[in-house]
């Protein structure tokens, strides 16, 4: 099953990544690898992670404080947010129901 990432979720992605490229030298390149290894597990066996919040299932990244908020659609999986856990609860809440996506590759 594809995934499909919600276009703020690639930009908190992003975003992060950068801001943690500033502050130490390759901490950026090993913060997207632990967030591709929990979106490649995602992927693979996208029911494996416990219910969060309603249909929103979690899945914990390794070494980071980072959550993939995510949904099991029809066709896709829609990754809702790669958020830091200290991070406004339910801030992300609006985008069940916006669905602008962003495949990845």
């Amino acid at each position: 099953m594809r995934l499909e990432l919600h276009y703020e979720a690639l930009a908190e992605y992003e975003a992060a990544a950068v801001y943690l490229s500033d502050q130490q030298e390759k901490l950026g390149l090993s913060f997207v690898e632990c967030v591709e290894a929990a979106l490649q597990v995602i992927e693979t066996d996208p029911g494996r992670h416990p219910f969060f919040e309603e249909d929103v299932r979690r899945c914990l990244t390794r070494v980071f404080p980072y959550a993939v908020l995510y949904t099991i659609e029809p066709d896709f999986i829609h990754v809702i947010t790669i958020t830091h856990c200290a991070r406004e609860p339910g801030y992300w809440k609006n985008r069940l129901l916006n669905y602008p996506t962003s495949s990845l590759p």
